[in-house]
């Protein structure tokens, strides 16, 4: 018999009776770290938004504040329908990219084109990093056989793209023109 050691990986799947419980293990782990990043974001929200000049840029950061809101809400939703407690788990790279972009804000002259420019670029970064874990739990949803949560998961990532698409357009079309000019 294996001696365990503690350093065996979480998640096994090294043969098909384990395989479903282990990547339901990895589903539930994977919403606890997105919930613990959308709880973060309303935290960290209204600080960008105060720390933005141009109204553009504010409306849309307040305007995502909301939609986090909503998105903790819906993930508080799937827990109860997989009969699970809402737990964080401490998503480190969220805190990371928040943590970037407090250094941007900090780095950066108050009321500046070019402070917008980079809060822009590090909200991009963090929609960016909700996509792609929105993308993956819809991919372990439809897996695992959970339909009902699936949509609730897709709702929340066309949200995110909407968003991601709505600064990539400032970044180009204002921001971006305005902070090159500046001196």
């Amino acid at each position: 018999m294996k001696k365990e050691t503690g350093s065996e990986p979480k998640f096994k799947t090294n043969n098909s009776t384990i395989a479903e419980p282990a990547l339901q293990a990895l589903f539930v782990d994977c919403l606890r770290d997105i919930y613990w990043a959308e709880n973060h974001l309303v935290k960290t929200l209204p600080k960008m938004s105060l720390s933005a000049n141009s109204k553009e840029l504010v409306t849309a950061i307040e305007q995502h504040l909301a939609q986090t809101v909503d998105h903790v809400a819906r993930l508080d939703d799937i827990f109860g329908i997989l009969g699970e407690k809402a737990i964080a788990k401490k998503c480190d790279a969220m805190e990371g990219l928040t943590k970037e972009g407090e250094g941007i804000i900090e780095s950066t002259d108050q009321g500046t084109a070019t402070r917008d420019v980079g809060i822009i670029l590090a909200s991009q970064k963090v929609e960016h990093y909700e996509i792609s874990s929105y993308l993956g739990l819809i991919m372990l949803a439809k897996a695992l056989g959970h339909q009902e949560i699936v949509p609730i998961l897709e709702k929340t990532l066309a949200e995110e793209q909407q968003t991601d698409q709505l600064l990539a357009t400032m970044a180009e079309t204002n921001v971006a023109g305005k902070a090159a000019q500046e001196a």
